[in-house]
């Protein structure tokens, strides 16, 4: 369970507004907080959430846009794990228990919350189009060399196929690989059906260590990976 000092206090609008934030997964206006809603981040409830840290607001110009942090999106993803506010009814209720369970079917798919929240382009033709799909550019002798080499180092730590090992771990194993090349190779990785990379929704037991490891993918940092049997 998650402590108190991990997830803050929050009123149901407050978690309302970091809710629709991370669904949407985007900066969204004023407006279209309305529009998507029915309400807009404001006044005390906007700067509580700044305040922590939970939200960006961009105040240069109107109407004020906001976004989640990096914090405001490990708090997001813990709020299952904390009592709903007592002041926000069956509706607030209903939604902790939406998130209980999306937290349960994520964790159970090995999919974050910032990769399945994940915007699409924006630029895709409309549906009424037909679509030309592009062939999938095969992957440079580089990129193919160091998915090798992960796979390899995997195998070495791994207990099992599918197990989760650390990416700090594998770091360790591919020193001399060039951290971007290995990051890139991490996410093109994803799209494997035999893997799977996923931040760790206990944040305490994260050491300095894991946190440098982490790769970054969509808005989220991610420190484990598995690999399923072929």
């Amino acid at each position: 369970m998650t402590s108190p000092a991990d997830v803050p206090h929050l009123t149901p609008n407050q978690i309302n507004a970091l809710v629709v934030l991370m669904v949407e997964a985007r900066r969204l206006t004023n407006v279209e907080l309305r529009e998507l809603a029915g309400f807009a981040l404001t006044g005390k409830d906007n700067e509580k959430l700044v305040k922590l840290g939970l939200v960006d607001t961009d105040r240069t110009h109107r109407p004020f846009a906001h976004e989640l942090t990096e914090e405001g999106w490990r708090v997001v993803r813990q709020l299952h794990t904390s009592a709903p506010p007592r002041q926000g009814g069956s509706a607030t209720r209903s939604l902790f228990v939406v998130l209980s369970n999306l937290h349960r079917s994520l964790d159970r798919l090995r999919v974050s919350h910032g990769e399945f929240f994940k915007q699409t382009d924006a630029a895709a033709p409309p549906a009424s189009e037909p679509r030309q799909e592009a062939p999938a550019p095969a992957p440079t002798a580089a990129a193919a060399d160091v998915e090798a080499l992960v796979r390899a180092a995997y195998r070495e730590l791994a207990t099992a196929p599918g197990a989760w090992v650390g990416l700090a771990d594998v770091r360790d194993r591919l020193a001399d690989t060039d951290r971007t090349a290995l990051d890139g190779a991490l996410r093109a990785m994803l799209g494997r059906e035999d893997v799977r990379i996923i931040p760790v929704a206990n944040t305490k037991s994260l050491t300095p260590r894991d946190r440098a490891a982490a790769v970054r993918i969509g808005n989220e940092d991610n420190h484990a990976l598995a690999i399923g049997p072929a």
